[in-house]
């Protein structure tokens, strides 16, 4: 069961807002696609600089694995303010964790209004991931 408390891109990220910022990280379904549950494979991950802006669909950074490298697009625009080190270093979180301690990004979001992009709420995008594996 994928958070309530978030909203999904198609490219398998997701954004929540947390006060004042927003937290983006990628799903359970980009982790599995990447590592097909071996989380050994998950190989490096490139994050942004605090400071740098970013546009919805911008990528912002990218995820490699022995099988693919993948980009990693913001689902909403804003300015860095903080990025998890520790997953650079520690891959493995994301396979754990990927609604918390996996999380990729802080944003000060240009607005806190999720409505105005094109993001999913969790039943939407389960049902976009089912249609995904057929």
């Amino acid at each position: 069961m994928r958070p309530n408390d978030r909203r999904y891109t198609k490219t398998h990220e997701w954004v929540k807002i947390d006060g004042e910022i927003a937290i983006f990280g990628i799903t359970d379904f980009a982790v599995n696609a990447l590592c097909s549950g071996n989380e050994g494979d998950l190989v490096y991950c490139d994050l942004p600089e605090p400071g740098r802006l970013v546009n919805a669909g911008e990528t912002f950074g990218e995820i490699e694995s022995v099988k693919a490298v993948e980009d990693l697009n913001s689902p909403i625009d804003g300015e860095v303010i903080e990025s998890n080190t520790v997953i650079e270093e520690h891959l493995e979180v994301l396979s754990k964790d990927p609604w918390n301690a996996g999380w990729m990004i802080k944003l000060k979001p240009r607005t806190k209004n999720l409505a105005e992009y094109e993001l999913m709420d969790a039943p939407s995008y389960d049902a976009y991931c089912a249609a995904q594996k057929h």
